[in-house]
């Protein structure tokens, strides 16, 4: 049964707001909702609870920045490449901007932000290439399978490298351990706004083309009748998830499942018509990061388990129900 996509919008949004306030809450120290809205509205660093509200608020921009990009991305991905499967972390995006990321901190000493986010887009692209291109190659070209092993195979590839890298160097071994795997803390409001930016692009540009989107889904042949130019959409819609993934991965790390999981969800909901899944997505991703990054607060403590962790964990579950559902998610 479709849903009305403003009443899910809105329904989404509230959620996203309730998220937003439990990320502000709930830790190590919980706070009451009453000293929340007293700290955002009048700070005072002489209270400690305002102090943990503060520090905790930037954890929650950074969740609702990279959850938005990275679900974005995969909306735009499985649309583009008519698959399934497509996710920024199992197509080999995720590994190219991480291992650039690890090579520039090893070989150059990289650390601002902005250093981090120029190796990471250059990754990504290369990442994006060479997946894009070793799967074209046969007479079939790059069917979505062939995305899909190629994909893995270069994200197990980097891995292993990554893993090298930082093993036989300490000093990168201590920078690297939890961005490595995924993480939303240690990063300052100057780092979120240099990077938001960027994905405020590439949402924008994948937001104005879900007409094309829906056009490529349906398959080459269809869009070029529909009046698509689909090496120039893909063109553009590929630069689109490069500047979101490349900058979500330099502010938070490598974190998976929630470009795959999440446009299925919205699919489940809303049904294939991208002008209302990615949307959705961009609302969905930071619920579901945020909920991921609180859970990891509270259930090892006092030691906290990175979001990118938790992710994994939450995306398994929610992903395995949704393909219980094949038929409507298209699997």
């Amino acid at each position: 049964m479709r849903r009305s996509t403003p009443l899910v919008l809105t329904g989404a949004l509230l959620v996203l707001g309730l998220t937003c306030l439990l990320s502000l809450m709930v830790g190590a120290r919980t706070v009451s909702p009453s000293t929340v809205v007293e700290a955002l509205r009048a700070y005072d660093d002489s209270l400690t609870d305002h102090v943990v509200v503060h520090s905790r608020l930037l954890r929650t921009l950074a969740g609702i920045a990279v959850g938005g990009a990275l679900a974005v991305a995969g909306a735009a991905m499985q649309g583009m490449t008519r698959n399934p499967l497509a996710d920024p972390g199992i197509l080999g995006i995720n590994a190219g901007a991480t291992t650039a990321v690890v090579l520039g901190v090893y070989l150059a000493d990289a650390s601002r932000v902005v250093e981090l986010m120029g190796l990471a887009l250059l990754g990504a692209a290369l990442g994006t290439v060479a997946v894009y291109a070793v799967a074209s190659l046969g007479r079939e070209g790059a069917t979505p399978v062939k995305l899909a092993l190629t994909g893995a195979a270069l994200t197990a590839g980097l891995g292993s490298v990554v893993n090298a890298l930082v093993m036989i160097d300490d000093s990168s071994l201590d920078r690297l351990r939890f961005w490595q795997v995924g993480t939303l803390g240690a990063r300052s409001l100057a780092d979120i706004s240099g990077v938001a930016a960027l994905m405020a692009v590439g949402a924008v540009v994948i937001l104005l083309t879900t007409g094309v989107l829906n056009a490529l889904a349906l398959g080459d042949d269809a869009a070029v009748g529909l009046g698509v130019k689909v090496g120039r959409a893909r063109a553009l819609l590929g630069t689109a998830v490069i500047l979101l993934c490349g900058a979500a991965v330099a502010l938070a790390g490598p974190i998976g499942f929630l470009g795959l999981v999440v446009p299925h969800a919205a699919r489940l909901l809303l049904g294939g018509d991208y002008r209302r899944i990615v949307p959705l997505c961009l609302l969905g991703g930071p619920v579901l990061l945020l909920l991921a990054d609180t859970a990891g607060r509270v259930i090892a403590p006092p030691a906290e388990v990175q979001v990118g962790v938790m992710t994994a964990l939450v995306g398994v579950p929610v992903f395995i129900v949704l393909i219980r559902s094949r038929r409507q998610v298209g699997l």
